[in-house]
This record gives structure tokens, C-alpha cells and sequence, in this order.
């Protein structure tokens, strides 16, 4: 496998482990009442595991199991894969975090324009790998 395969799917079950801890504590919040800002986990717990979770292991997977060239590098100019991974990442914090913290909208915003970035990278880096020969 891949290292940038690695790191997705690592990644991604970093993802699932935090996002399934929010879920956790606020199921038990909701049985036994302690903390009622809990709630406020919410957006968080649905971005880490919808965008963070299934969204990062799906790119890992494609990164590591879509056929790779024959001739010169096996996977082709790695940047937007590489590209790819950050924006996904960086834009997962940035919703998570200002959602969370209640912070400005505009973060929000910067937070899903990167993750869009990060689809269209990853969509840059692997389309060679999946057109044909003929076009």
C-alpha cells in the first residue's frame, strides 16, 4: 500500500475514533444530564465522521487500488494527491472548530471551499489513471 494510502486511511480512523468519543458523550449526556454544552459537539461529530471518516478512507482506497501507469511513475504526478490530503484535513478543522467554538461563519465557509478543493485536486491527480489510453 502506498504511504499517502497510509495516511488517508490512518487518518480517517483518527476520524472515526473522535467523532464516535462526541457521539459517545453526548449519549451519555442525554441519559444522565452533566454538561449541556455538550450539545454543541454536534456539527463536529457529523463532519468527523461523514467528511473525516468515510470521505478520507474512500480517497485513501482510491488512491491505492485504481490501476496505476505502466510506464514512468506508477501513480502518475503525486501533487494533487498530496494537495489533496491537506485541504481535506485543513477544511475538516476549519467547519469542525468553527462550528464548535461558535466562531465566525466565514471559517465555515473557508472550511467546505477547501474540502471542495480537495475533491478537485484528488479529481486532477487520478484522472489520468482513469481514462483510457485512447481518451
Amino acid at each position: 500500500m502506498p504511504t499517502l494510502s497510509i495516511w488517508f486511511v490512518r487518518t480517517a480512523f483518527s476520524y472515526l475514533v473522535l467523532g464516535f468519543t462526541f457521539g459517545a458523550l453526548m449519549l451519555a449526556n442525554k441519559g444522565v444530564p452533566f454538561a449541556a454544552t455538550l450539545w454543541r459537539l454536534r456539527p463536529a461529530h457529523i463532519e468527523l465522521l461523514t467528511i473525516g471518516w468515510v470521505v478520507q478512507l474512500a480517497l485513501g482506497v482510491a488512491y491505492w487500488i485504481l490501476p496505476r501507469f505502466w510506464e514512468g511513475p506508477a501513480r502518475g504526478n503525486t501533487t494533487g494527491a498530496y494537495l489533496a490530503y491537506g485541504l481535506l484535513n485543513g477544511g475538516i478543522w476549519l467547519v469542525a472548530l468553527s462550528t464548535w467554538l461558535g466562531l465566525s461563519p466565514g471559517l465555515q465557509l473557508a472550511g467546505r471551499l477547501a474540502e471542495a478543493g480537495a475533491a478537485l485536486s484528488f479529481a486532477w491527480h487520478i484522472w489520468p489513471r482513469i481514462v483510457g489510453r485512447e481518451g
